[in-house]
């Protein structure tokens, strides 16, 4: 058999069941050898860039490893961002590229780039295959490192010569992940850590969801009776009604929850990615650290490190539920959780004569939405409002792009959830400029009969960049832009679109979208306009 065909055995011995992705003459053999697969769908999008979001979304919500494919030159360099928004948010994801035959790579070639160099530094690993009996090897690899903590992206490069050669390899056993938890003295010095306390706060990242880690965390937290706060991308930890959750930290400006961390005395910091936002910005009076993680603490003057649980978060958890830790019942002073609640606009009373605000709306799809319901926010203004007003009421169901934080990621990233998820709801909300960048995949969720909804925030602006303008230099220059007809142009694409005036009107359409089952909905709001 040729060396494609190993590779497509490779990758169904991985459990791989869709690759997103397109085409290109060095890419033809694979193609071909996945057009025989009975496990693998390919499948065409219109973008590779929206390719590499699928892959994202889905990896994150499956835990498996999301695949994506392109060819050489400005196919591979089309997936660049999206790799690297995996990367940065921790998501499994293998891309595997096309390449010119080697002979062709020592001198200036057609549509040659060195493709693994340039995704060296967005990607845990990036390799060419050099031999065709080496495939199973790389693939083994490449999947192994994917999903190891902490997860990220792995790029695969396939020379044209190479996927044509006979090989014979055989796919490798795929084994489980060793997991670890801390030796019994560490996890004897975090009890006297937290002992010695007497205000500690529970903060909670990403890797808690990652780890499947919440069950026991959620324990802890009760026996402890301290307050919890967590990052963007771990919203739904804790029930938006619990007594101890003291919602969403980690804005520039207008962050309400930091005095929380300022009256405690230890931060209990769970899977914690910093990424998301340095130490130095909610950690000013460097509060000592009990970190607990799946790798060790990258320790600076902002994050000082005085225990440390580096393991398996489950084990972690299991390990300290055992213990006799003396609770530690405190409430943050200056009636705080009610001043959060105020200022992220929690728990509005919706009227139908109120305007369509984005706080608004968020509050009407909480209140219409069950704990399956998928909620992905893309980038821009909107998204800090996601972060604050938004609710989730499952953990893992709310996707925010926290890391590399790139806008156009929520519609393509739609289709990579709906495929993990098939039976769940996904709504998808995105500014008029994230929108437009990846519109071109309304087409690929028409042609494989998705169903979700499309909330387009339309005011014809980067709203977030007018805003910093604004402060920066009290002017909004380059931040406007036109707009087609949104509902003309989801009507051009076969879906429906729709423009409610009033917030009744939204309410209706989304609870009928929400009914639909084999239909995409479009739903223009138009931002601050006179209705």
């Amino acid at each position: 058999m040729k060396a494609t065909d190993v590779l497509v055995q490779c990758l169904e011995n991985e459990g791989v069941e869709y690759i997103f992705g397109i085409m290109g003459k060095e890419t033809l053999d694979l193609i071909d050898s996945l057009s025989k697969s009975k496990k693998i769908q390919f499948i065409n999008v219109r973008h590779e860039q929206g390719a590499a979001f699928m892959a994202d979304v889905y990896g994150r919500l499956t835990n498996k490893v999301g695949v994506c494919l392109a060819t050489l030159g400005p196919g591979a360099t089309n997936l660049l961002t999206g790799i690297s928004s995996a990367n940065l948010d921790h998501s499994p994801v293998v891309a595997i590229t096309g390449q010119a035959s080697v002979e062709k790579q020592h001198q200036e070639s057609h549509q040659y780039l060195d493709i693994v160099k340039i995704f060296e530094p967005a990607t845990k690993w990036s390799v060419q295959i050099k031999d065709s009996q080496t495939i199973p090897t790389i693939i083994r690899r490449a999947f192994r490192l994917a999903q190891m903590e902490k997860p990220g992206a792995v790029l695969i490069e396939l020379p044209e010569n190479i996927a044509s050669e006979v090989a014979s390899a055989r796919p490798l056993p795929v084994l489980p992940i060793p997991k670890s938890t801390p030796v019994s003295q560490a996890i004897e010095d975090a009890r006297t850590l937290i002992g010695k306390s007497q205000k500690p706060l529970v903060i909670v990242g990403n890797g808690g969801i990652r780890q499947n880690a919440m069950s026991g965390l959620l324990t802890f937290v009760e026996n402890l009776q301290s307050p919890a706060i967590h990052s963007f991308m771990a919203k739904g930890v804790l029930p938006k009604g619990h007594q101890l959750n003291y919602f969403t930290f980690g804005f520039k400006k207008k962050d309400e929850v930091l005095p929380i961390i300022e009256q405690s005395d230890l931060l209990i910091v769970v899977g914690f990615d910093f990424v998301e936002s340095p130490p130095m910005d909610w950690n000013k009076t460097m509060q000592p650290i009990l970190h607990i993680d799946t790798l060790p603490a990258e320790i600076d003057e902002h994050y000082p490190v005085k225990g440390e649980l580096v393991g398996d978060l489950n084990g972690i958890f299991q390990e300290l539920n055992k213990l006799d830790i003396q609770s530690k019942p405190w409430v943050p002073s200056g009636n705080l959780k009610e001043r959060i609640k105020t200022a992220y606009q929690i728990d509005l009373d919706v009227k139908d004569n109120l305007p369509l605000t984005i706080e608004n709306i968020l509050t009407v799809i909480e209140k219409n939405t069950t704990e399956k319901t998928i909620v992905i926010s893309d980038v821009g203004a909107h998204k800090l409002s996601i972060a604050r007003t938004y609710q989730s009421k499952q953990e893992g169901r709310l996707i925010i792009s926290n890391g590399f934080a790139s806008m156009g990621i929520a519609l393509p990233g739609s289709i990579g959830a709906k495929l993990a998820c098939h039976d769940d709801p996904v709504i998808c909300i995105t500014g008029d400029g994230g929108a437009l960048m990846n519109i071109s995949e309304l087409e690929t969720a028409k042609r494989l009969g998705l169903s979700f909804i499309i909330i387009v925030l339309n005011d014809s602006t980067l709203k977030l960049e007018e805003q910093m303008m604004q402060e920066k230099f009290s002017n909004s220059f380059g931040t406007a832009f036109g707009n087609p007809d949104f509902v003309q142009l989801a009507e051009s694409f076969g879906i429906k679109g729709v423009r409610p005036k009033r917030l009744d009107e939204f309410e209706q359409v989304l609870k009928n979208a929400l009914n639909q089952n084999n239909e995409i909905t479009l739903i223009d709001i138009q931002m601050g306009m006179d209705r």
